[in-house]
């Protein structure tokens, strides 16, 4: 046997599915055999494997014992000549394995293999080459100084950046997503060390390879696309604690001496300041943008304040006029702007208006139930709300017209949509983006081929070979590939053409229904879902949040009646403090785990929607799509109405 593939699995089951087709394809005509180890996950990666991939050998795992001892798992069954380590979320060309193989059969000095990496845009990965991670190549990298020289030869040691991404040269480090071994090394120097967990260990295997006498490659001739996930966010304590963990452990194994204990030392440094970095970075993210609108509000409301008592009242409003009620005023207006999504990205101004129109109204109420002598001003409150109305959506907009990225308004009628199929399988893609209730605005089909002359439906607005000037004629900036209608080879070619950098990639599997398409695994938001769509939306997240803490406010309230209904007092005090600190809501679903990945992670619940069924009369199936209405269709109100009904299994 020629080549063993080996992929590891962890709740990435729509990933792992493309992944599989696209090693199928590329498969054909070489004795191979393809294992996936699946580390215990709950999102029903195991019944898609089982249903859709009857020939794979799998390995099921009760728990997730990380990236080397999974892989060990299979490289220990392995027959093949060649061995590949193969992330799921990763895409390959239909002639991938053919050249690979081709170039260790030409090299037998070839210990090891990378290819060349692009991500779900079609950007290049530096990681596709890395140099040895020596203290002074790990310094350079934590430090940013490789950022700043990206084509330094002393300054980004670390991805090599100073060698050419398209040619084929020797590295010291290949990527665990896509890592070609030679069997007979691996039995020569051991196989992945079970130490590192996760990450490190790719490391760790390819400068044991350098060690024992053989070259590891780069190979840029064929190409995958890998959209980058990881299970801990790179922004996160987790992720920066876990990766210089591991690099710390390779230092500690391979150097020895003051260079071990130096690099020991820079370790926790960076640890540390990654994550005192980290921490500033969010706070600045999560505040900058209410903090600029609160500014902008306060002196607005300040200047119109002193008009106002200047021209029109002929009077001076008390200190705690300025300091105490217009900040309310403006908390109330940004707030409730928050609550309509005025902050998620890319911006919605007509959440910016029906926010602040709201929180107006609220104002209004509350001033209408205030003694006389705190009420100042009916007039200042909608002069007011007119005014942070106004000056919100406007310095949004001016930053849009000057391009600013990061203050990209969203088009009302969704993203400007282009699928690359021929016409049954684009009618097929069209129909799914119809069903998952997301607003978009569908430009037309382009033919896969390069032959314009086919075009004979009005749905067709031109051929693949005419893309650049389609995408700038109708102002694209979202297109879908069929897979079923395309090479992965010729997609990959059409994503690094890369038309204009605000152009999203998508592509819809075979015979599935999801479209994927995303830089990082983890982001669902790019992913179009036939099944739910409600509850995986930010604002909605949010309205589950406040309803939760409403809700338990409430409960804390009346706690002494529903004392009386519930049948455990204790279990109920504790239930509302599990809420209060969000490791649980009210309502959540009968089958969480395998619903996540729709749903974007919600907590456990309390009660399920289900409640009140005799679940005793009704199957699984029935629960389930219970749960996909639920969540399709995800209202404040359905949440009220499955507390007040079941007020008596609170406990």
């Amino acid at each position: 046997m020629k080549l063993s593939i080996i992929i590891v699995n962890y709740n990435v089951k729509f990933f792992l599915e493309q992944c599989l087709h696209s090693v199928n394809k590329a498969l054909q005509g070489i004795s191979a055999e393809v294992f996936v180890v699946d580390n215990n996950s709950v999102d029903g990666s195991v019944g898609m494997l089982n249903s859709k991939f009857p020939d794979v050998q799998k390995i099921f795992n009760k728990e997730n014992v990380g990236f080397s001892k999974a892989n060990n798992q299979a490289i220990k069954q392995a027959k093949g000549e060649y061995v590949l380590l193969l992330n799921p979320d990763t895409l390959v060309e239909e002639n991938t394995f053919e050249k690979v193989i081709a170039f260790m059969d030409n090299h037998s000095d070839a210990g090891g293999l990378g290819v060349k990496m692009i991500d779900g845009k079609g950007n290049f990965l530096p990681e596709s080459k890395r140099g040895l991670p020596t203290p002074k190549a790990a310094f350079y990298k934590i430090f940013g100084l490789s950022k700043l020289f990206p084509n330094s030869k002393t300054f980004n040691e670390y991805h090599l950046g100073y060698l050419n991404n398209n040619e084929t040269n020797e590295i010291d480090i290949l990527s665990g997503a896509f890592m070609l071994l030679r069997k007979s090394v691996i039995d020569k120097i051991g196989m992945l060390d079970e130490t590192f967990f996760m990450y490190g260990e790719d490391i760790d295997l390819s400068y044991r390879i350098t060690q024992a006498g053989f070259k590891n490659y780069y190979f840029p001739e064929t190409r995958i696309i890998h959209y980058k996930g990881e299970s801990t966010k790179k922004g996160s304590m987790n992720y920066v604690r876990t990766f210089y963990k591991a690099m710390k452990i390779f230092n500690e194994k391979h150097f020895s001496g003051s260079h071990a204990k130096s690099f020991s030392l820079l370790i926790n440094t960076a640890i540390y300041l990654r994550a005192f970095l980290s921490l500033i970075s969010r706070i600045i993210a999560a505040i900058y943008l209410p903090l600029v609108d609160a500014i902008i509000l306060f002196t607005g409301m300040y200047l119109l304040t002193n008009y106002w008592e200047v021209n029109v009242k002929a009077l001076n409003y008390p200190p705690q006029f300025m300091l105490g009620i217009v900040p309310l005023y403006i908390l109330t207006w940004i707030s409730s702007s928050y609550l309509y999504g005025a902050y998620d990205k890319p911006i919605k101004l007509s959440a910016i208006v029906r926010g602040v129109f709201s929180g107006t109204m609220l104002i209004l109420i509350i001033y209408s139930l205030l003694p006389e002598t705190l009420r100042y001003s009916r007039a200042l409150i909608l002069i007011g709300g007119i005014w942070a109305g106004f000056a919100m959506v406007a310095w949004r907009w001016i930053l849009n017209l000057l391009n600013v990225q990061a203050f990209k308004i969203a088009k009302s009628d969704g993203n400007r949509v282009a699928v690359v199929a021929e016409q049954e399988e684009g009618q097929r893609i069209i129909s799914l983006l119809n069903m998952t209730g997301d607003a978009f605005h569908l430009i037309g089909l382009i033919n896969p081929n390069a032959d314009s002359s086919s075009k004979n439906d009005s749905h067709i607005i031109g051929s693949l070979n005419q893309l650049d000037e389609l995408v700038s004629i109708y102002n694209i900036n979202e297109i879908i590939f069929a897979s079923k209608n395309m090479s992965i080879e010729k997609l990959i070619g059409q994503m690094q053409k890369a038309y204009k950098t605000d152009l999203e990639f998508k592509i819809a599997p075979e015979n599935s229904t999801y479209i994927i398409g995303s830089n990082s695994i983890h982001n669902s938001g790019d992913l179009y879902f036939v099944d739910v769509n409600a509850l995986n939306t930010p604002i909605n997240k949010r309205k589950k949040r406040i309803f939760d803490l409403f809700c338990t406010f409430t409960l804390f309230l009346i706690s002494p009646l529903v004392f009386l209904l519930v049948k455990n007092q204790f279990e109920f005090t504790k239930n509302l403090f599990r809420v209060l600190f969000g490791k649980y809501s009210w309502v959540g679903l009968n089958y969480k785990d395998e619903i996540n990945q729709y749903t974007g992670q919600i907590n456990p619940g309390i009660l399920k929607p289900s409640d009140g069924l005799d679940k005793e009369t009704i199957d699984e199936s029935i629960l389930g799509r219970v749960d996909m209405l639920y969540a399709r269709n995800y209202s404040m109100q359905n949440d009220a109405t499955i507390v007040w009904r079941n007020l008596s299994k609170l406990g």
